[in-house]
């Protein structure tokens, strides 16, 4: 079977394999995940490792080693589905890299799902209500979306946690999802490390896995611009003269 007649073909007579990444957080997470024709997603083999510092270097080596814990090889999947943030532009970038470049080279469709989607369907939905999930966004912000029954109703976006509680101060919540640093602001206890599942990631793309539909390019939900951009924004104003108002003053 060539990879063109893989892509996008659909499959409804056998559960479609998936293999999954995500590094939007300061985890890495791969997985392994078999989906059945209903939607359900199964994961085969999971491996989560908090180090942000080193996503390029460990997230080949743990792609293998999930595809040697599910006793699968990549003739055997049938997408590739990536976390595409919100997260920091670096990290993020290396998993969407590395996605695309193995869905191209196995000839099967690879497709992006926001990561808060993932991590809100990850946990239990305990009745009606807004849910809000939050990771962090260094710079003493956030990367937030609101859900009420798994249905995004606001979001993605990135605020200071203070504003982010102002703005949500007439909200009524019902759970804040995310590390206790910043649930604790909004009056919720939070944990550790929060991260998508594999499994829940594979799920937010349930539909497209199981139509086998045409892979589009990955589109990364950066919010603002790589730190790298703006540190040579910032250089290129100091080199500008100042210029002056009438009544002579400094102004930039």
């Amino acid at each position: 079977m060539t990879g063109q007649d893989r892509t996008g073909a659909g499959d409804t007579g056998r559960p479609q394999r998936v293999l999954v990444i995500d590094t939007a957080t300061s985890a890495v997470v791969t997985g392994v995940v078999e989906m059945s024709s209903d939607g359900d997603a199964t994961a085969l083999a999971e491996r989560i490792v908090a180090d942000q510092r080193r996503h390029a270097e460990i997230l080949t080596s743990l792609m293998r080693d999930v595809l040697a814990d599910a006793g699968v090889t990549g003739a055997d999947l049938d997408a590739v589905v990536v976390g595409c943030g919100p997260g920091p532009f670096t990290g993020l970038r290396v998993g969407m890299a590395t996605g695309s470049a193995y869905a191209d080279a196995l000839g099967i469709p690879a497709y992006g799902v926001c990561t808060l989607d993932a991590i809100d369907g990850a946990a239990p939905v305990a009745g009606p209500g807004a849910r809000l999930v939050l990771t962090d966004a260094r710079r003493r912000e956030v990367y937030w979306a609101l859900y009420d029954g798994g249905r995004r109703i606001a979001g993605p976006g990135v605020d200071a946690p203070d504003t982010l509680v102002a703005t949500l101060a007439d909200t009524a919540l019902i759970a804040v999802l995310g590390e206790s640093r910043f649930t604790e602001r909004f009056g919720f206890t939070g944990a550790e490390l929060v991260t998508p599942t594999a499994a829940a990631l594979a799920a937010v793309a349930a539909e497209q896995v199981r139509d086998g539909a045409p892979a589009e390019p990955l589109s990364p939900l950066y919010l603002r611009r790589p730190d790298a951009v703006e540190l040579k924004d910032q250089k290129r104003k100091s080199l500008l003269p100042a210029a002056s108002d009438d009544v002579g003053r400094s102004v930039r």
